[in-house]
């Protein structure tokens, strides 16, 4: 046995409580180097009374990689305490003992020693990782606001475009979309399916995008006005949806008020501390001009001097953006932020603003945009959840790009997986394109067979499934600013087959929210096919089973053995001849042998 690949700790997503009084546990081992696991556990202050130490459960391989097994298992304690350890045989037949004091050779001597266990002292509620319930049912639609739908050309910028009037839009393109145009088209959204609206900026700033926030508590003019907001919020409360904002926090405008004063004042001014600032005064060339440069005046947001980064280690600047955050919540009752640039943000600000934002709304939902391992930020006092980008690469890279195999991005999920706990899982913000990227289609070559895969792949996974404005109706784009074109509204002009296969990924999505949020995940490559998929969901009495061939060529789904293994309540759907899945298609069985839904190409 490779007794360096045992691996446990203890108060993280290898233990932590699921519920008030259900513990999750898990143990990672070398691939394929332990043949079981049993955990050892009970109450440590009856360890000599029942010598519940005798007695062993069996522990479930949950996820395989390349590189490691993952073990997990349920428990619960009548008393609310927990002392446990683990009973390890290898494939080479050895057996370890494995506690809080390490590896031990000599299994039935050293389970007798009380000291040798890890602890859960109590099961404290207070310390359990919560996530909003809702957010499991939850299929997200994000809105780049500029370009959605102009619904009041009264409030259009100076040399606003003509809607779509450019193939390609540019950098600092206004075409007049507006807070007005989103209401204008929530029956459309209602119709299409989704249930959450996630906003990009709102507030006023002078760019297009409204990441260079000018003041926090306006609406942007361009956009409309406070009272406008809340008829939208109301209006998509009435429909049951939730609609999310985006918050930057990281940095601020250079046209804002707060900067604009330091650069008239300079050390005078009363927010000079609110910035990072090493020079003075400021030269806005030596920000951009970073190669080579020893010197940079001010920080900003990577190397962009219009954006100012703040100091939310000032308490000033701390309590400002907090009474944002819950002002938007108490006003207007948001259900979500987006927090921008969140990694680059102290975790003690993110602490607060959790702590003043649940306090106010205990179901408010707080996603982090982070493009990788987050953990950091999930343990339960900062985020609920992080944008999935790490999943996105993964999925991509096989799918589309197919410069991973099977084996590979399944190494990736299930790494993702067992980063987080299963209650953060289940609340992830999985996408597959944003505003920050090129657009589905797009890189998918315009392949809508291919881009109809991806998708139903992702809406497969554990985690809230996001779609781009567009995608539903085929909207192209490569990088910013091409990936946030205007809307198309012509009816003629829209993909309605694609539109209706998305109503219905949405619908099965809705429809089985809590098999596909909360229950176990299996994926592997067939033994025959390295390149064909198998997918399997399990929730309760629930169990879905999906294929999707990656391959360029059809691929034959006989009725063999390994397939009665894969669906054997499925049998009947299967002919005796089989079933051939065609290149970038799939197909899904859920309860039954019932077909719920399939492309093949």
């Amino acid at each position: 046995m490779e007794k360096a690949g045992i691996y446990h700790r203890p108060e993280s997503e290898f233990a932590y409580l699921y519920e008030k009084d259900l513990m999750h546990l898990r143990l990672r081992t070398k691939a394929a180097d332990v043949a079981s696991v049993q955990l050892i556990h009970g109450d440590p202050y009856l360890f000599e009374v029942d010598h519940w130490y005798n007695q062993q459960t069996p522990m479930k391989p949950v996820a395989h990689t390349s590189l490691y097994d993952y073990w997990e298992i349920e428990v619960t304690a009548p008393h609310r305490r927990l002392a446990y350890a683990f009973y390890l045989k290898g494939v080479d037949g050895e057996e370890v003992f494995y506690g809080d004091q390490g590896i031990f050779l000599t299994p039935n001597e050293t389970r007798k020693d009380s000291a040798t266990y890890f602890r859960m002292p109590y099961f404290q509620e207070e310390d359990r990782v919560k996530t909003p319930d809702w957010v499991k049912k939850t299929v997200w639609y994000q809105i780049f606001p500029e370009r959605f739908a102009n619904g009041d050309k009264e409030n259009d910028p100076v040399n606003t475009l003509p809607w779509g009037s450019k193939q390609h839009p540019e950098v600092a393109d206004f075409y007049g979309g507006d807070l007005k145009g989103i209401i204008d088209h929530l029956d459309y959204l209602e119709h299409l399916g989704v249930n959450g609206l996630y906003l990009c900026p709102v507030f006023e700033a002078k760019s297009n995008h409204k990441y260079d926030t000018t003041d926090y508590y306006q609406i942007d003019s361009a956009f409309g006005d406070k009272k406008l907001f809340k008829q939208l919020i109301d209006e998509a409360h009435q429909r049951g949806m939730r609609v999310m904002l985006d918050a930057v926090f990281n940095h601020i405008g250079y046209d804002s008020p707060q900067w604009q004063d330091v650069l008239a004042f300079g050390k005078e001014s009363k927010y000079y501390d609110w910035f990072y600032i090493h020079q003075w005064p400021v030269e806005t060339d030596k920000v951009n001009n970073y190669e080579g440069s020893t010197t940079i005046a001010y920080d900003t947001f990577s190397f962009v001097p219009n954006m100012p980064k703040l100091n939310t280690g000032n308490p000033e600047v701390a309590k400002y953006l907090l009474d944002i955050g819950t002002y938007w919540i108490q006003e207007f009752d948001i259900d979500g932020w987006r927090l921008d640039v969140a990694n680059e943000v102290d975790h003690q600000f993110w602490k607060k603003f959790y702590q003043a934002t649940t306090e106010l709304k205990p179901d408010i939902y707080l996603l982090g945009e982070i493009w990788h391992s987050s953990q950091n930020w999930l343990n339960g006092d900062e985020f609920h959840a992080v944008m999935n980008y790490a999943y996105t690469k993964a999925i991509q890279d096989c799918f589309i790009y197919q410069k991973i195999s099977v084996e590979k991005m399944i190494d990736s999920i299930y790494e993702q997986l067992m980063l987080y706990r299963k209650q953060t899982n289940e609340v992830m913000f999985n996408l597959l394109d944003s505003h920050d990227t090129p657009r589905l289609l797009t890189i998918c070559n315009e392949d809508k067979d291919l881009a109809k895969q991806v998708l139903t792949f992702m809406f497969m996974q554990p985690g809230a499934p996001c779609i781009y404005y567009g995608t539903e109706i085929g909207l192209t784009g490569h990088g910013d600013p091409d990936c946030r074109k205007c809307m198309i509204w012509e009816e003629k002009a829209q993909d309605l087959e694609l539109f209706s296969f998305m109503q219905q990924l949405i619908d099965l999505r809705k429809t089985y929210a809590d098999l596909l949020s909360q229950g176990s995940i299996q994926l592997q490559a067939s033994k025959d096919n390295p390149q064909l998929v198998i997918l399997e969901r399990v929730w309760q009495e629930k169990r879905l089973v999906a294929y999707f061939n990656i391959s360029s060529h059809e691929y034959f789904l006989p009725n063999s053995e390994e397939l009665t293994q894969q669906l054997w309540e499925f049998k009947t759907l299967i002919e005796a001849t089989g079933l051939t899945i065609q290149p970038k298609g799939f197909v899904i069985w859920l309860d039954e042998g019932k077909t719920v839904s399939g492309n093949n190409g």
